[in-house]
This record gives structure tokens, sequence and C-alpha cells, in this order.
């Protein structure tokens, strides 16, 4: 694996470097924002659910364009990028003034929409500065440049409310590191689109890729998958500070939420390329499997936290750890499976639909916490649960997605 990393081009580390800074921002808001608005601004949970879930609407449109124009020789991935970060800074603007639901809305159709123009190109920009022997470790690396950045972020973000109390500084920092990011990309990267998208018809792009029957099954167990990070991301804070009970009677602190998410970013980084290393040798629908299987047993894990009290910090830390290792376990093979099925010339927009997935699951996941969290207790911790029964339909679409990708092996030439 050294030997294949050390083979890297120079822009493959800009770009990781570049990952981390982006990802140092984000971490910087991910935690904390739905505390800010729920518990300092006064919104309802299920209007910040149904804020984010707008915002991934708009992800949808960002990714369809994402696709499109990255694929397209007069545009390509860089400007795409540049696009993406001067959209989520001006949502990072849109967010510190966000005094009212209208603005909570708008703040977040802008940030879905910068993200869904985000991950198709860089994702495909990868896939170009690398080979097919390389490509999953790029992955691996860019995705441990994501969770040093957010773990960094979150670490840092807990200390500064906790010196500060200023949640506004977070989004600043946030929208700064947005355009720092866009000055790298447009003074430092270039494009490098392969050679058959010169001669590939735009118009018939999309038509080919919904055609793939083996891409129409990805999409499905991929849609879930994000629904399950997506409660990580917004349901889960929430959960643990205004449901689980310690001893004392109170939930947990944003101190303790900064540690324990901190701590699910650490474990997360720690176990990046020993994972990727192990899946290796095991195709992608079994590496697959392997995370939703993991996403099963921390859901139940969170389920038995709700039960409170001081144990209920430790379990909460199990319960993370083992939810690091279903997301460290998806996301490489994810990325790199649909680059293994998609037509060189297509590869912008195959990440486009596996992108829209995510754009698809972010915007159920956390109105379904919201509702979740709004209606008793109970509820809430009974909705932990059900995730975990709906790892069993993952795994049935993922026995399909094999005998898919064995009969595809069977009939190419």
């Amino acid at each position: 694996m050294t030997q294949r990393i050390s083979s890297f081009r120079r822009e493959i580390w800009l770009l990781i470097f570049g990952r981390l800074l982006l990802q140092l921002g984000t971490g910087f808001v991910l935690v904390y924002a739905p505390i800010y608005f729920v518990n300092q601004l006064g919104f309802s949970a299920t209007a910040v659910g149904l804020a984010v879930g707008a915002g991934q609407v708009a992800g949808v449109a960002g990714r369809i364009l994402s696709g499109s124009l990255a694929d397209s020789p007069g545009f390509g991935r860089r400007r795409v990028l540049v696009l993406s970060a001067i959209a989520s800074a001006l949502a990072d603007l849109a967010l510190i003034a966000a005094a009212n639901f209208p603005l909570l809305l708008l703040g977040n159709l802008l940030m879905g929409f910068g993200v869904g123009l985000y991950w198709p190109a860089m994702e495909a920009l990868v896939a170009d500065l690398t080979t097919a022997a390389t490509s999953r470790d790029a992955y691996a690396l860019s995705r441990l440049a994501d969770v040093i950045g957010l773990g960094m972020g979150i670490a840092f973000g807990g200390v500064l409310i906790a010196t500060t109390g200023m949640y506004q500084l977070l989004f600043a920092v946030d929208g700064v590191s947005f355009l720092v990011f866009g000055v790298l990309l447009g003074a430092l990267i270039r494009d490098s689109l392969p050679k058959s998208s010169q001669k590939h018809d735009q118009s018939r792009a999309w038509k080919r890729a919904l055609s793939d029957s083996t891409l129409q099954v990805f999409v499905v167990v991929n849609t879930l998958f994000t629904v399950y990070l997506s409660q990580i991301d917004s349901t889960l804070p929430l959960y643990l500070t205004n449901v689980v009970k310690l001893d004392n009677g109170s939930g947990f602190s944003e101190t303790m939420i900064s540690w324990l998410f901190s701590w699910h970013i650490a474990f997360a980084a720690l176990t990046q390329l020993p994972v990727s290393r192990f899946t290796r040798t095991h195709s992608h629908a079994k590496t697959l499997a392997g995370a939703a299987a993991l996403f099963a047993v921390g859901f139940f894990c969170i389920w038995v936290a709700g039960m409170g009290g001081d144990r209920a910090i430790i379990i909460a830390v199990v319960a993370l750890s083992i939810l690091s290792l279903g997301m460290v376990t998806y996301a490489p093979s994810g990325s790199a499976f649909i680059i293994d099925i998609a037509p060189e010339s297509l590869r912008g927009t195959y990440l486009a639909i596996g992108s829209l997935c995510w754009a698809v699951g972010y915007g159920i996941g956390p109105s379904l916490g919201g509702l979740a969290l709004d209606a008793s207790p109970a509820i809430a911790r009974q909705y932990w649960l059900y995730l975990m029964l709906s790892s069993g339909i993952c795994l049935l679409i993922l026995l399909e997605l094999r005998r898919q990708v064995r009969r595809r092996v069977q009939q190419s030439p």
C-alpha cells in the first residue's frame, strides 16, 4: 500500500490537504448547529430538521448540475468546485444572521446546493488523477483527511463555545475555510478530464447512467447508508442532549458532546487505513454488508444508552466507535464501486447519481429524526431500534447487488 501511495501525483496531495482544511471548517458547525438553533435560538427540532431537509432538496439540483458540468470539457471539475466554495461561504453568512426561519432556510438551501456541487466533481477529480489500482487507496486517504479535519473542527469548536459562547463564530470559520479552499483549487489544481470525455454526447449521459441496472440497485442501498450517517450528524447530538438523562437528571453537556464526537472522528481516522487495507481483498458488496452490520450494532448500543444513567456515557462511546467503523468501511468502498462500474467518460454523471443518494438520505434522515425527538422520549428511543432493523433490508439489497455484479462480469467481453 505504501508503494501505491508514494506514486500519487502532486495534485492528489493538494486535494487531500484542501479537503482537510475544508472539513476543519465543517467540523466547527456539524455537531453544534442543531444544538444552537434549537437550544439557543428556540427553533423546534422539527423546524431545524425541515430546514436541513430542504437543503438536501437544493443539493439534488447541485448534484445534477455538478455531474453534467464536471463531465463537460467546456467547464470541468475544478470550476464546479470553485463555484461550490462560493455558494457554501454565502450559506454561512446567511446562517450567521439566521434569527428567523426564512434565513435558516436560506442558509440551508445555499449550503445544500454548495455541497451538492462539491461531491460529484471532487470524487471525479480524484478518480481522474489516479489509476484503477490506486483509486481505493486515494479515496481512503481522502476520507482520512475528511475525518481528521472534522475531528479537529469538532474539538476546536467545542473549545470555542466553552470559552466564548459565540456560536456565530463557528459559521464564520466555516465560511473562511470554504473561501480558502476555493482559492487553493483555482490557483493550484488543473482539470484532468479523460480523453473520452471530449467525444461524449452530454445529452445522453444521464439516460445511459440511469438505465444501468447495477447502479439502480446500488442507489437504493447507498441511500439507506446515508440515512444512517445523517442520524449521527443531526439526530444523535440532540438525542444525547435532550433525551438521554444521566444520574444527575441532566443530558449530555456541550463539552461532553464535543469530546464524544471528537472521539468518534478520531477513531475513524485511526481505523480508516487499516480497514481499507483489510477490505481490499473483499468485494465491494461484501464490504458494504459488513458496514451495514456495524451500523446495526451501533444503533442498538444507542438504544441501550437511552435507558440513561452515567453508564450511558460509556455506552455512547462504544456506540460511536462502532459507528465510526461502519462509516470508514462504507465510504471508500462506495465511491470506488461507482468508479468501477462507470464508463470513463461518465464518471461525473455516475458519481452525481451516487451523490444524489446523499441528498435524499440527508433529506429524509434529519426530518425523521426531528419528528421522533419532538414526539416523546419513548418514541425517540424506539427510533434507534427501527434503524437497526432496517439494516436487514440493506443486507437483502446487497445480495441482489452481488448478483448484479457477477452477471455484469460474466457478460463483459
